[in-house]
């Protein structure tokens, strides 16, 4: 497929899952999907749950959907043969195990479908997913380029089908707490927002050479839509995250996550520009992506900066630095363990330019600081914040809006929105200026070249998987 020729214009097939199938046919959705969903009408009936993929968040949430009294995982795909039966033996309940997702999306006793994979295959296994009558529980991002999540809104909307994205935190209790103390005014009017992630990983990741696959891992499969390449140990598994081919680093990792808090708390539709500078300047590995990244991302009356660092922690040995949103009358810290809220000190200028020992004669004098009078703003803590329980809530949203058939709290199109401004901060760092966005165009406009980053071609097979699956309106 050419990079240049937008999918949406070509002409439409059949994908070979939903035709195998006979699922999908001409004025045949909605029966299917009253039919599809007669089975989980009841708090009491157990919803069908295909996982694909077991690494690292897959287990946790097999763990997590196992856990509801009201799912049972039918089936689990992995590539990787050693993760396909773990995640069996894990699971328990005679799951069944496919070594292509393919054949799980056919199994009509599945529901939902979990897309835990490498962020490559997020997108397309989410439309496939949603033509095959299932609902989709995806982990961010959402996509690997930005006209993916266009595809995939479209997609999801004309099978009606619901699409959780896997940004846990809009479910945290402190987070909703904090969201409304921002959107009240509790620290005034928005200045700034600051997104930081710290640590330090030298030397990097190694240099190992190419070489065959391992026996139990299907690479050409895991690989999917992406270019073909060579098996690297550093290309497969948790390590794909450092190679542009499928993913775009710890921008779209960490950074998605902050910047979903940031656009949710102010209902933001996108950014004016972003401009991003940085490069893999400090690890000594065969890995792509930034080890040191600066990104100002410009909005409608206030900017938000994201800064990345993998080769230096600083006073933290975290992952994560953290998120600050700065009001004109105080500051709001926030993790997933809590957040505070520090009010700013009303200054007077007279009194700023005495405690330097500026001492004006016959002009204003300095006002006495006393009392509440001081700040802005009250002080306020939260330490209620729990991870396990950010990541529970979240499954059961979703869970309930599979019966509901209401919007999820972390909905497929802020999805796309928050993906697209982690995309345009890594398409500015790759040529070297700021990037103008038309948020509603969905374009970057006046720069032909960069507007060519918006869009990948797939590799055959799956380019057709993805004609017959995206059509034009």
């Amino acid at each position: 497929m050419n990079a240049n020729l937008d999918p949406l214009e070509e002409k439409p097939r059949r994908s070979r899952v939903v035709t195998r199938r006979g699922f999908i046919q001409a004025g045949t959705t909605a029966a299917l999907t009253a039919a599809a969903w007669n089975r989980v009408q009841g708090a009491n009936e157990r919803v069908g749950v295909g996982l694909i993929g077991f690494g690292l968040i897959g287990k946790v949430h097999a763990r997590n959907f196992k856990a509801q009294p009201d799912v049972r995982i039918v089936g689990l795909a992995d590539t990787y043969r050693p993760r396909l039966e773990a995640g069996a033996a894990f699971i328990g309940e005679n799951v069944a195990k496919y070594s292509d997702f393919r054949r799980l999306l056919e199994n009509k006793e599945i529901d939902v479908v979990i897309v835990a994979t490498p962020d490559h295959w997020h997108a397309l296994m989410t439309m496939m997913a949603c033509a095959a009558g299932k609902d989709v529980y995806v982990e961010k991002p959402l996509t690997l380029f930005v006209r993916e999540g266009r595809w995939m809104a479209e997609v999801a909307r004309r099978h009606k089908r619901v699409v959780q994205v896997g940004t846990q935190q809009r479910s945290g209790l402190h987070y909703q707490r904090a969201r409304e103390m921002i959107r009240q005014g509790k620290i005034g009017q928005m200045v700034s927002v600051q997104c930081s992630f710290y640590r330090n990983v030298t030397p990097g990741f190694g240099n190992p050479p190419d070489q065959n696959p391992p026996a139990e891992l299907d690479w050409d499969l895991w690989l999917g839509p992406t270019p073909q390449r060579p098996y690297n140990p550093n290309r497969g598994l948790y390590h794909f995250r450092w190679f542009w081919d499928y993913s775009g680093g710890q921008m779209t990792n960490l950074g998605h996550h902050s910047l979903d808090i940031v656009h949710w708390c102010l209902d933001l539709k996108g950014p004016r520009a972003v401009t991003s500078a940085g490069g893999r300047y400090f690890l000594n590995d065969n890995c792509e992506v930034p080890d040191l990244q600066d990104t100002v991302i410009e909005y409608s009356g206030f900017n938000a900066v994201c800064q990345i660092r993998e080769c230096a922690a600083g006073r933290s040995q975290a992952h994560t630095g953290g998120l600050v949103f700065h009001g004109n009358q105080g500051t709001l810290p926030l993790t997933r363990q809590g957040f505070e809220v520090i009010p700013d000190r009303k200054e007077n200028p007279i009194n700023i330019v005495t405690r330097i020992g500026e001492h004006p004669v016959g002009g204003p004098q300095p006002v006495p600081e006393t009392g509440s009078q001081r700040f802005w703003t009250e002080p306020h803590s939260d330490s209620s914040g729990s991870s396990n329980e950010q990541y529970i809530r979240h499954v059961r949203n979703f869970l309930e809006c599979v019966k509901s058939r209401k919007e999820p709290i972390s909905d497929l199109e802020s999805g796309h929105r928050v993906s697209t401004v982690c995309h345009l901060a890594n398409i500015s760092l790759r040529t070297g200026r700021k990037i103008r966005w038309d948020s509603e165009k969905e374009d970057i406009p006046g720069d032909s070249e960069a507007a060519q980053m918006l869009l990948r071609p797939y590799r055959k097979p799956w380019d057709a998987e993805l004609r017959a699956l995206v059509r034009t309106s």
